[in-house]
């Protein structure tokens, strides 16, 4: 993460050294097109590509945390497990809905269904998608469950 924000910090400071560039090549051409003023706009562009890479790599990044995390959290309450400071919630939540927690195996398996098909779906596909995951439904599942050996 520590590079990933030098390289944004980095690619930022760049890109207004390259801005102050190009305003100052502009101010001493008077408003008039030079050699100097193009050559610190070529720049300026260069910088703001170079900018833009960084905060796309800062971006999936944070995508990457922001859904490992979310991962996280449903593993813990699908499994009945917490990591609040002392708090039941986790058991009162599979109490309250009457539901046996499920293998933390067992949901992420399904998840990487569900985003398969959504990213099927996405694909213009879904005719295809629904076809498909009938015929392979119970291959990439745990054995051990019965609901997933019985399709």
């Amino acid at each position: 993460m520590d590079n990933i924000l030098d390289s944004l910090n980095k690619a930022y400071e760049k890109f207004v050294i390259a801005s102050a560039e190009v305003l100052e090549s502009k101010e001493s051409a008077g408003g008039i097109k030079a050699s100097l003023t193009d050559a610190a706009l070529e720049n300026f562009k260069e910088k703001w590509e170079l900018f833009r890479v960084a905060c796309d790599q800062a971006e999936e990044f944070v995508e990457s945390v922001k859904q490992r995390i979310g991962s996280e959290c449903l593993v813990d309450e699908a499994t009945g497990l917490t990591t609040g400071g002392g708090s039941n919630s986790g058991q009162s939540v599979g109490a309250a809905t009457s539901l046996p927690p499920i293998s933390a195996v067992r949901l992420e398996q399904m998840s990487r269904a569900v985003r398969w098909l959504v990213l099927e779906l996405q694909r213009g596909s879904g005719g295809a998608a629904a076809g498909s995951v009938h015929s392979s439904s119970s291959a990439g599942f745990d054995p051990r469950f019965s609901e997933d050996s019985t399709q």
